[in-house]
């Protein structure tokens, strides 16, 4: 098997080394898992078709509520399968919405297991502006369209959603909605279907120590990035091109609808001098056993100028190897290659859990799952770490599960990077540029939370207004 941990031999040595230290462990609170969905949460999704053409794809929806409570409608997201063509990107855009346009994202992205026709979805959700759906009541008219970028013709007739003679609107089996990651309308294309987590209805949910960060600051310099923690890295290092900075000024944020984005831009124009690097990092390593969550947009191709790059996108954590070998280390990383490298030739996702290594003669230690797909759009993604496993999870669908030999030891750092393992996957002196978004960070001390229960606490969080929290208390 191929060993990822080989990447980064000097960058994991520099990365550790810039990681905050921390002298003692968390305390030894039992985890508990959260009650599952609220009950009386159900959907019914309705579809027509408004054109069977080669230009574009018209999937027009209605969501109704069909349960017996109220539904806020930033916890519902709706998929639509296609095949993609051959190397083929889309734009989504949304022509007409009751609930407004402004209201409604549009995102893409590829399923777990993609199929002969459903390689590729166009997931619709929305913010909290949109409001929620009464027990019988519908969000009306949704008229969507998307298309390829370049305005290539495309094929509809092999796409697993797509009914032609829907000309009306009816329910649509062939689509999937979710209630804070929960599916409760739909088939999905085989071997897409969500996993079933257990919980425990009866355990009333404790009252968790919490970061939560909505990214809404003015820019890489904005004072409230320091005072809520974090650090914008513009030190010189790994890992990647050597030669290479990292900038801060390519770390921004911007308005996308209703959310704040932070957005890292990393570029290149061919040599080290000319490569920029992005990382932002959290300054206290007091994170430990408990839930992480992130919404990050990884990106298979340059803004413009060469593609091939072997760029690597990442949401991890981590702390410092005080020794070669020491025990005690710890990182768990979420890695997206758009290009490949470290020995792949093409996409791949990574998620490693690290119990130590040494840099020089290398040796790794550490357990990883992959899956070689594109993985372009926005993800979420939650790790969860309790006393006896580490579970990763992507869009709701568990993707990696780890054993206890891996458990952290000390508290780490939360971190976000975007860097160039070297300049060999494309020799252009052409510039080009590549960006990893950020809609918002997570995590709950000592609590494993499902996926739809991480939806959920976001939710909350945007419904009540508040953008930032952090009651994760130092380790002394």
């Amino acid at each position: 098997m191929n060993d990822p941990t080989k990447k980064t031999a000097g960058g994991l040595r520099i990365r550790a080394a810039l990681a905050v230290a921390a002298v003692t462990g968390l305390g030894a609170t039992a985890l508990t898992a959260l009650p599952a969905a609220a009950a009386g949460e159900a959907v019914t999704v309705q579809y027509r078709q408004s054109a069977t053409g080669s230009d574009q794809v018209e999937p027009w929806f209605k969501v109704v509520n069909t349960g017996s409570s109220s539904v806020p409608l930033s916890q519902v997201k709706v998929r639509y399968y296609f095949k993609a063509d051959a190397g083929a990107s889309y734009t989504y855009a949304c022509s007409w919405a009751v609930k407004g346009c402004a209201n409604l994202t549009g995102t893409f992205g590829t399923p777990a297991n993609p199929t002969a026709t459903a390689d590729r979805y166009l997931e619709v959700g929305f913010t909290a502006g949109a409001g929620s759906l009464a027990p019988g009541a519908d969000t009306g008219d949704m008229q969507l369209r998307f298309h390829r970028s370049n305005w290539q013709p495309l094929n509809q007739n092999d796409d697993y959603s797509f009914g032609p003679a829907q000309t009306t609107y009816a329910n649509w089996s062939k689509v999937t909605a979710t209630v804070g990651g929960v599916q409760v309308w739909g088939t999905a294309p085989a071997g897409n279907e969500p996993t079933p987590t257990p919980t425990d209805p009866t355990t009333p949910p404790p009252t968790g120590a919490t970061l939560f960060d909505d990214f809404d600051y003015t820019g890489h310099t904005d004072p409230a990035i320091a005072t809520h923690g974090w650090s914008v890295r513009s030190n010189s290092g790994g890992p990647g091109v050597p030669g290479a900075t990292w900038a801060p000024e390519n770390v921004t944020f911007a308005k996308e609808g209703t959310n704040s984005i932070m957005n890292l831009r990393s570029s290149t124009a061919g040599t080290g001098e000319s490569t920029k690097h992005t990382e932002i990092l959290t300054r206290a390593g007091k994170f430990k056993n408990g839930t992480y969550a992130a919404r990050v947009r990884f990106s298979d191709a340059p803004l413009s100028g060469p593609d091939g790059d072997r760029v690597v996108q990442t949401f991890f954590t981590i702390n410092d190897l005080k020794a070669p070998m020491a025990d005690d280390y710890a990182e768990y990383d979420f890695e997206y290659l758009p290009n490949g490298g470290w020995g792949e030739p093409a996409n791949i996702l990574y998620t490693t859990s690290w119990e130590t290594y040494r840099p020089d003669p290398w040796e790794a230690v550490n357990q990883h799952s992959e899956v070689r797909a594109s993985y372009a759009g926005w993800h979420d993604l939650v790790l969860t770490i309790d006393d006896n496993t580490i579970v990763y999870y992507v869009d709701g669908q568990e993707f990696g599960r780890h054993d206890a030999r891996y458990l952290p030891e000390r508290p780490m750092s939360i971190n976000f990077n975007q860097w160039l393992i070297d300049l060999a996957g494309q020799t252009s002196t052409t510039p080009r540029a590549y960006d990893q978004k950020v809609d918002y960070v997570l995590h709950v001390k000592d609590q494993v939370l499902t996926p739809a229960q991480v939806a959920a606490k976001i939710g909350a969080y945007r419904l009540a207004g508040t953008t930032f929290e952090d009651s994760v208390p130092a380790v002394s």
